[in-house]
Formats: C-alpha cells, sequence, structure tokens
C-alpha cells in the first residue's frame, strides 16, 4: 500500500522524500550499530544508504537532462522557404482560444513548486512523528503500586459487634498502603507488590477477640499492621514478653501512648498440593521486629502492632518502625470508652 502511494507521486515529490527518509534511518541505525556491535544493523544501515544513494544519483542525472536538453532539429538539417510553403486558410474560430497542435510542447510542471512540495510533504511527516508520541497515550511499563482489595460485602464475625469502635481490615490496609511506605522503609524505589487486609479473630480466644489486619509486600520489606481488641495493657504485655522468646524488649512512648519493641522470629511452613495433600513440619522463620502501642493515651487494654520482617533476615531501624506508627496510627479511629 505505501509503495503503491509512493509511485502516485510526482518525481520531485517522491525522490527527495525517499532521500530524506533513508539516509536519516540508515545514519541512525549505523550509529546504533556501532554503539552495540551489532553486525546484522550494519548491514542493514548499508543497505539503506547504498539506497540513498541511488536515489541521489538519480536526481542528479534528471537535473542534468533539464538543464541541458537535446536540440529539436539539427542545424545542418534542410531549409524550406516559408514563402513557399502554402499559407493555411483562415478558419472561424469556434472555441474560446487556439487548439494547440500536435507539435506544440506539453507545458512542464515547475521544478521549484516541486521541490517546495516535497519540502513540505517530508515536513508534515516529521510533524506528525514529533506529535503522535505526546497525543498518542505511552504504553506505561512502570509497575503500579499494589491497591487494597474491596472488603465491602465482607460479614464481619459477632466479636466486632461486640467490641467498640473496631477497626477492619479493609481499613487497616488503606492506612497502610501509603504512597510514602517505601521511603519510611528506607527503599523509597521499590514498589508495593501485595496489599491485603482481613478482619479476623485472636488465636486461642475461642472467636471472642477481633484482631483485623493488613500486609504490604515489597521486593525488600514485609510490614504487617495489626489491632487486638483485648483488655491486655501494655504493661502487662511487656510481662508477658519476658516469659516467651521476645528479644531487644524496649518500652517508650509513641503518639503519647505506651509502646514497646520487641523482636522475634516467624513461622516458616510449607504445604504440599500434590496427591498426598500433606504439609512440610512448621520452622523458625526469619527475625520479626515489632512496635506494640496502646489502643489509646490511657492504654485501657488493646493494642497495635507494627510488624517488619525480610527473607533475608535484614531488619531496617527501629526509626522507621517509628515513622510508620507515627503516619499510620493517626489515621485510625481511638477507641471509645467502655
Amino acid at each position: 500500500m505505501l509503495g503503491f502511494l509512493l509511485r502516485l507521486l510526482p518525481f520531485w515529490v517522491r525522490e527527495p522524500l525517499l532521500i530524506a527518509v533513508g539516509s536519516v534511518l540508515g545514519v541512525r541505525i549505523m550509529y546504533l550499530a556501532v554503539r552495540d556491535h551489532d553486525r546484522v544493523a550494519a548491514g542493514l544501515g548499508v543497505v539503506f544508504l547504498v539506497f540513498t544513494a541511488v536515489r541521489v544519483y538519480v536526481v542528479i542525472r534528471a537535473l542534468r537532462a533539464r538543464r541541458n536538453p537535446s536540440p529539436a532539429a539539427s542545424a545542418d538539417g534542410p531549409t524550406v522557404d516559408a514563402a513557399a510553403q502554402p499559407q493555411p486558410q483562415p478558419q472561424a474560430q469556434t472555441g474560446a482560444g487556439p487548439r494547440p497542435g500536435p507539435g506544440t510542447p506539453e507545458k512542464e510542471p515547475n521544478a521549484w513548486g516541486q521541490a517546495i512540495a516535497a519540502v513540505a510533504v517530508f515536513g508534515a511527516l516529521a510533524g506528525a512523528l514529533w506529535v503522535a508520541p505526546r497525543v498518542m497515550p505511552a504504553d506505561d511499563t512502570t509497575p503500579q503500586p499494589a491497591s487494597c482489595s474491596s472488603g465491602e460485602h465482607e460479614e464481619l464475625p459477632k466479636a466486632y459487634n461486640k467490641t467498640p469502635q473496631p477497626v477492619t481490615g479493609e481499613e487497616l490496609c488503606k492506612a497502610l498502603n501509603r504512597p510514602d511506605l517505601a521511603k519510611l522503609l528506607g527503599t523509597p524505589e521499590e514498589t508495593a507488590t501485595t496489599a491485603s487486609g482481613t478482619s479476623n479473630t485472636a488465636p486461642l480466644t475461642d472467636g471472642k477477640v477481633a484482631q483485623p489486619e493488613a500486609e504490604v509486600t515489597f521486593e525488600t520489606y514485609t510490614v504487617n499492621v495489626s489491632a487486638t481488641y483485648n483488655d491486655l495493657s501494655t504493661d502487662q504485655y511487656v510481662k508477658l514478653m519476658k516469659y516467651g522468646d521476645e528479644k531487644d524488649v524496649k518500652t517508650l512512648t509513641v503518639l503519647g501512648r505506651p509502646a514497646v519493641f520487641a523482636s522475634d522470629h516467624t513461622m516458616k511452613f510449607e504445604i504440599n498440593l500434590g496427591s498426598g495433600g500433606s504439609g512440610g513440619p512448621v520452622e523458625q522463620g526469619p527475625l520479626a521486629r515489632t512496635l506494640s502501642v496502646a489502643l489509646d493515651r490511657k492504654d485501657r487494654g488493646g493494642y497495635f502492632d507494627v510488624t517488619v520482617w525480610s527473607t533475608s533476615g535484614a531488619l531496617p531501624d527501629d526509626s522507621a518502625l517509628l515513622g510508620i506508627a507515627e503516619k499510620v496510627l493517626p489515621a485510625i479511629p481511638e477507641r471509645t470508652v467502655r
């Protein structure tokens, strides 16, 4: 189709256009071939340049033929006496003007006009190529951050109806999945790969204690935020830590609320989806760092857990967990008085 359209163009439009396109493509491909040491690209660039050279040679020959036309008749040919020739009889004019005879040369197209038309066509094509990327929507290959799944139709456990102003897993996910979360973790170039929230109950409570949680995963770190709506104060929680395997326990105050840092190992288990359907034994996973903050300033019971871990075992500084807590927790409504 393109070749058919090019053949329809006049000579002085088609040839300059082919020369311009061929030279630009040839030089560009040769540059890329030299930069990437690609022999195939180099051969393709040579083909474009040779094609352009042939078109230039054709145009030069056409210009020479136009400047030096061959004589219509030889200077040594026989001369005829004009008086001896019979004079044509005048005829009545039937049209608006004289009709050209068979020997009258046709009017040739203006070379300058064709050259200007060629430049105009090439300029229009170049302008279209320049404007197209700005007008047409570009294919964005940048990975988009994960979004929290909607839980509007999720049926909450009965424990949430008995808890004053509990937060849901969806609300926790929206509060945690912040645009600056990766920056708070010290990895601003990373993008969240998964984000989820669940409205569960605390284990070993027979479904009587609401414990929603949300989790956002990056390439380096995973962040988990949960809320436990029980009657356990921070002081009581710290005493329980001393009987467990928690390490590096450190108490502090966050947003005017009692808080405590602690470290513990996560659990690692495998599920075999084969014919047997059996899973491997539960193993000790990588170390995780947790910041627990009371639900309210008066510490009437319950707490938020901000936990960070990585598959490599590396952990960010405690300042990262503090920054996350100071940004996420204010977006969560405080517990009302019971």
